[in-house]
């Protein structure tokens, strides 16, 4: 079942290491021979594992987190699978942050307590306000589960060798490596009528962009006129300092290898046709990696270990699930089990299209960028066991 939503696993966790997207929820299991933190809890074990079990209130408040961080997920955790998978994530959490050393769990209430700031300092108080309590939460709620994510992860980091975040490094390298570029998109989708543009249409517009800059228009100018790029056409198509890691592939490569200032030809994504100019690149090198990247790493290569766990381990040490079975609507679709609202805490922009596959590098929020740049899930692949 866990590799089943192994992608949105990676998502869940690799936003934790990144700072705002965290899966934060307060859910906390309780020894077999204990009372949960809530000593009034009598609500149903809906899982027992080996030394402890989670309540129908502890889940609950599981998705409710969810709910309020990732409301893209909000229509998932109406499916009975889903949850299957949220609450053994949730018992592997429990298990590995009460098997964590002291000095993991000091390391993690600290990382937990500076991430959870830099949250909160991002989301305008009236607006956290409503936030939290549209899912009835507290900020204690988050910052105590997000001290058992980082727990764990600190616990992971312990074994990580200088060696093996080198390693890391080299494989992902395209993260740190960034550019500089200016380009003018013309869409396959006309932003006036919300027509579909063909194709021959689409590229016969960027051929003829592509000769006013090869007879020397002002790029910046030409793109303020022409590009239909909403994050991007005000400022003459800049897209400044970037990791090329973020943008979709085609448009990656072309950050990559175009000799710097040459006008590229058309150059084909799926959100349309690209004229695109690099005015600087900077190459990735590890001896200049900030202590602050050497740590992503490091995280990463700890989640990576935590996802290991799921794949191999858990289902030794989770004892029975029971969770109850959602309502089917008369139309066949199955109707949430949980309470709350799915309150947005971070949805993406409207122009967010023509360069999204990757992880938003422009910040640690998810402001994603718009159409030529960021998208929404890069190191996800590698962190995401840190999720839950």
């Amino acid at each position: 079942m866990l590799l089943k939503y192994k992608n949105v696993r990676k998502v869940l966790s690799v936003s934790m290491v990144a700072v705002l997207s965290l899966s934060l929820l307060a859910a906390c299991g309780k020894k077999d021979a204990e009372s949960t933190n809530d000593p009034k809890d009598t609500s149903a074990v809906v899982a027992s594992y080996e030394g402890g079990t989670i309540t129908a209130n502890e889940f609950d408040m599981e998705q409710r987190v969810m709910k309020f961080l990732y409301p893209e997920y909000a229509q998932m955790m109406d499916m009975d699978d889903f949850k299957d998978f949220l609450v053994r994530q949730e018992v592997a959490y429990e298990y590995l942050s009460n098997k964590a050393s002291e000095e993991a769990k000091t390391a993690g209430a600290k990382a937990a307590t500076e991430q959870f700031d830099k949250m909160k300092a991002q989301v305008a108080a009236d607006q956290w306000t409503e936030m939290t309590k549209a899912q009835n939460l507290t900020d204690q709620n988050i910052k105590d589960y997000m001290t058992r994510i980082m727990t764990v992860i600190k616990d992971k980091e312990t074994g990580v060798t200088e060696d093996q975040i080198k390693s890391e490094f080299e494989t992902n390298k395209d993260q740190y490596t960034t550019a500089t570029v200016r380009h003018v998109l013309i869409n396959f989708t006309d932003p006036d009528t919300q027509k579909e543009r063909k194709k021959e249409d689409a590229l016969k517009l960027a051929k003829e962009v592509k000769a006013k800059l090869d007879a020397g228009d002002d790029f910046a100018k030409v793109a303020k006129e022409y590009s239909e790029d909403p994050g991007s056409a005000e400022k003459g198509g800049l897209y400044e300092n970037v990791p090329v890691g973020n943008w979709v592939e085609a448009f990656k490569e072309a950050a990559k290898t175009l000799p710097l200032n040459k006008i590229s030809d058309p150059i084909e994504t799926e959100y349309g046709y690209h004229i695109v100019k690099v005015e600087a690149r900077t190459e990735a090198d590890y001896a200049k990696l900030t202590d602050e990247q050497k740590e992503s790493l490091k995280s990463q290569l700890a989640a990576t270990e935590i996802d290991k766990f799921m794949s191999d381990e858990l289902d030794k040490i989770v004892k029975e699930v029971k969770l109850p079975k959602s309502e089917t609507s008369e139309e066949g679709k199955t109707e949430s089990g949980t309470t709350g609202t799915g309150t947005d805490a971070g949805t993406s922009k409207e122009g967010d299209k023509a360069g999204e596959t990757k992880t938003d590098g422009t910040s640690s929020t998810d402001s994603k960028t718009d159409q030529g740049t960021t998208g929404t899930d890069a190191k996800s692949e590698s962190t995401e066991s840190g999720s839950k």
